[in-house]
């Protein structure tokens, strides 16, 4: 059957007399910040402490936008009669958001939970060569990071925690045992 002349010309009409008779929802976005998902990408944050300058999250990245710098100290022995070890310090770290594609391979390879999302979206700069954000500025995007979900009501426990758990029971008991053998008894039994 033939299409009726005019009929994608009714379907348009329609489709615009529907949307002009909706209530519009325009963000007012610098008034009212807008309501983002739980694990919006924004930046990346830096945990400076846990970072051991592995340099995994540099060599790992496929822009090539994050840049570490460091140098070696001597760390005088932990027991006399030890031997000096030498540590990597972190001098510089930098991300260049002007390259950044926002893949997030940085932060799942750090082995040291140094990197995390922050949902902060609003970094723009009037230069992209300010988009070069260093240490201090990935310092205090990292307190933005929200805490991480809840694990599921049914969910196994980690073995981490099963672990810790177990210990914290075995020493409850042995102390238990130890008070109650600590304790005077007179001969009939009875503690005094």
């Amino acid at each position: 059957m033939a299409p009726i002349p005019g009929s994608g010309l009714a379907k348009g009409l329609a489709v615009t007399l529907r949307t002009m008779t909706k209530k519009t929802v325009t963000a007012q976005y610098p008034d009212a910040q807008p309501e983002l998902p739980p694990r919006s990408r924004g930046v990346i944050g830096l945990f400076e402490e846990n970072c051991t300058v592995c340099m995994l999250c540099a060599r790992e990245c496929p822009d090539w936008c994050i840049y570490i710098d460091s140098h070696k100290e001597t760390v005088p022995p932990a027991a006399p009669g030890g031997r000096e070890r030498s540590r990597n310090v972190l001098d510089r770290f930098a991300i260049d958001f002007s390259l950044c594609m926002y893949c997030g391979i940085c932060i799942e390879v750090c082995p040291f939970d140094a990197l995390f999302w922050s949902p902060e979206f609003e970094y723009a700069e009037t230069d992209i060569h300010e988009l070069t954000h260093e240490r201090d500025k990935l310092r205090d995007w990292m307190w933005t990071v929200p805490a991480p979900p809840a694990l599921d009501p049914g969910a196994e426990e980690p073995k981490e925690i099963a672990a810790a758990r177990k210990t914290a029971e075995k020493l409850a008991t042995a102390q238990a045992q130890a008070q109650t053998q600590a304790q005077p008894t007179d001969p009939q039994g009875d503690p005094s």
